[in-house]
């Protein structure tokens, strides 16, 4: 199960990655906003990330108007490698060698092509463990000293 979720800047871009994910036949919980009527981000980035973390959801995909603050949010939820890309290449590599589990994204920087793309690569590639294991525990440790 995949965690959507946007604020108004990322509304409409979410919305057009729901399409997708429905004609892919991707499973997802859409945790708002439902409107694109004003919202905060930290809201939405704590509910889906709360639902990647407890298990009830396996990654995430978070959009607001840049993808950067919504990102920021994210990542302030223990357990989250949050990752906010505009490109192909950095949404393949925060999977194999960052093993990210949320990929943000900005509605008023990608268009809906583009951002089908970064989903689906996001969404297939695993992660390439082995030395990259370590600087995962490490990211892992700084988390836990915290």
């Amino acid at each position: 199960m995949l965690a959507i979720g946007s604020d108004h800047g990322g509304y409409a871009l979410k919305e057009e990655i729901k399409k997708y994910l429905d004609s892919k036949q991707i499973a997802y919980e859409d945790f708002g906003t439902l409107t694109g009527e004003s919202c905060d981000y930290p809201d939405i980035a704590n509910a889906a990330c709360q639902a990647i973390v407890s298990g009830r959801c396996d990654r995430g995909i978070l959009i607001c108007g840049t993808g950067i603050g919504i990102s920021m949010a994210a990542n302030k939820v223990k357990g989250i490698r949050a990752a906010c890309c505009s490109d192909y290449f950095s949404a393949k590599y925060t999977r194999l060698h960052n093993d990210a589990n949320v990929l943000c994204m900005g509605g008023r920087v990608v268009g809906p092509g583009l951002a089908t793309e970064l989903v689906e690569v996001f969404l297939h590639t695993e992660f390439e463990g082995g030395r990259h294991q370590r600087r995962i525990d490490k990211i892992t440790a700084i988390e836990a000293a915290q």
